[in-house]
C-alpha cells in the first residue's frame, strides 16, 4: 500500500441547534466491515501510541474529542495527518506504518478496525516492515 491510499473521509454531519450529530456505516463511509472498535484516552503529555503496521487489517481513526497527529509511513514516503474534528476520519489500509502523537488534553481517539485483534497481524519492528514492503 502507499501513502496515497490513506485518505481523510468526511462523515455525515447533521446540524441542529440542540447539538450536531454524525454517524458512519460499514462499507458506506468506510471501505470495510467493522469487526473491532477501540479507543485511546488519558494519554500523558509527550507520549506516542502505535508504532506498528498491520499485515491485513485496515483502520479508520476519528478524533472524537480534542486533537492528535497521525504519522503514516509506507516505507518510502511519510505524511502527517492532523485530526481534530469528529465529523471526519482517516482511513489507513494494511501495510502502512503508523504512530499517533501530540495528543491534546482530554483527547479521545476512536479506532474502527476491519478484523478482530490478532497479535500475529502486527509488524512491530520497523526494519522488518521495511523488508516486507521493499
Amino acid at each position: 500500500m502507499k501513502i496515497s491510499d490513506c485518505k481523510i473521509n468526511d462523515l455525515p454531519k447533521i446540524q441542529d441547534r440542540r447539538g450536531n450529530l454524525s454517524f458512519l456505516e460499514s462499507k458506506n463511509h468506510i471501505p470495510f466491515e467493522i469487526k473491532r472498535v477501540y479507543w485511546i484516552y488519558d494519554v500523558p503529555g509527550g507520549q506516542k501510541r502505535g508504532g506498528h503496521a498491520y499485515k491485513t487489517l485496515n483502520e479508520f481513526i476519528i478524533a472524537l474529542s480534542g486533537s492528535f497527529d497521525v504519522i503514516l509511513d509506507d516505507g518510502k514516503n511519510k505524511k502527517k495527518f492532523s485530526l481534530n474534528r469528529s465529523y471526519y476520519g482517516l482511513y489507513i489500509p494494511k501495510m502502512i506504518w503508523r504512530h499517533i502523537e501530540n495528543f491534546s488534553t482530554n483527547s479521545l481517539c476512536l479506532i474502527l478496525a476491519s478484523d478482530k485483534y490478532s497479535e500475529k497481524d502486527y509488524l512491530r519492528n520497523y526494519n522488518l516492515f521495511l523488508k516486507s514492503v521493499g
